[in-house]
C-alpha cells in the first residue's frame, strides 16, 4: 500500500465517519428518521473503507463484502429520500 493511498483512505473513512456523526446530531434535535438513516448509510460507509484499508490487496477479485456494503449504504440513503417524499397514507390528489 503506497503512503498516498492510506492516506486518501483515512481521510474518506475520516469524512465519512464525520458525515455519520454531523447527520447523527440533526436526528437527536429533529427526530426526523431521515437523518437517522443517513447517519447509520455514512457509518456503514465509514467501516467500509476502514475494511479497506486494513484488508487491502492488489487482486480485487474477494472484495464482495466491500460491495455489498457499498450497496447496502447507498440503498439505505436511497431509501431514505424515497420514505420523505413519499405521499401520506389517504391524500389520493
Amino acid at each position: 500500500m503506497t503512503p498516498l493511498y492510506s492516506f486518501l483512505s483515512g481521510a474518506t473513512m475520516m469524512a465519512t465517519f464525520v458525515c455519520a456523526l454531523f447527520f447523527l446530531r440533526f436526528y437527536k434535535k429533529s427526530g426526523d428518521r431521515l437523518f437517522a438513516i443517513f447517519a447509520l448509510a455514512f457509518g456503514i460507509m465509514g467501516f467500509e473503507r476502514f475494511i479497506l484499508a486494513v484488508t487491502y490487496r492488489v487482486e480485487t477479485e474477494d472484495n464482495v463484502l466491500i460491495y455489498l456494503l457499498r450497496l447496502t449504504s447507498f440503498a439505505m440513503i436511497f431509501y431514505a429520500i424515497w420514505d420523505k417524499n413519499r405521499p401520506l397514507g389517504g391524500d389520493k390528489g
